[in-house]
């Protein structure tokens, strides 16, 4: 059985882990091996984990895990950009679960946190350019394009699009 809760430090190796491997299945095919391990090097190291896990707040809510049989094969976070909107900054699934429904009750859990705890009305993502995998799922959920923007870099030359997509929630 699929166990959706709040992050503490026992889960923050397998935060990890499923954020890394996640994030490698997702973009192998649209960035560079270079840029990947740049971001989970600065992102999903264990050291951030922990204190993002233990350091929460109402501009970010911690994160949530899916647990099954001990081990995390899923995590998602997220917080208030402003008074009352929400955005969801991480989502991922162990490569060899999706489509399972653990990314759906993972973002049901972000989501309800932002409307019970944050009063959020509106929720926000970011989605790469090119995310055959993120893209869908979110436009299942009800969000919907906005606009493009310059995705996260801090390396010359580089040029990933985000997409923005926003819901009602």
């Amino acid at each position: 059985m699929i166990e959706i809760c709040k992050a503490n430090p026992e889960h923050v190796q397998g935060i990890a882990k499923v954020c890394s491997d996640g994030y490698r299945a997702t973009y192998g095919v649209t960035h560079t091996q270079e840029y990947i391990e740049r971001i989970i090097k600065e992102f999903y190291n264990t050291e951030r984990i922990r204190n993002e896990v233990v350091n929460t707040s109402r501009h970010w809510g911690g994160y949530f895990v899916a647990v099954e049989n001990g081990e995390v094969i899923g995590a998602g976070g997220g917080g208030m950009i402003s008074d009352s909107v929400g955005e969801v900054f991480v989502l991922y699934l162990d490569p060899n679960r999706r489509n399972c429904g653990i990314g759906t009750k993972l973002l049901v859990a972000i989501t309800k946190q932002q409307k019970d705890e944050f009063h959020a009305r509106e929720q926000w993502v970011s989605i790469q350019k090119g995310n055959n995998k993120g893209i869908p799922f979110y436009e299942a959920r009800g969000f919907t394009f906005q606009h493009e923007q310059h995705g996260y870099s801090n390396e010359e030359g580089e040029n990933y699009l985000s997409l923005r997509y926003c819901r009602s929630i």
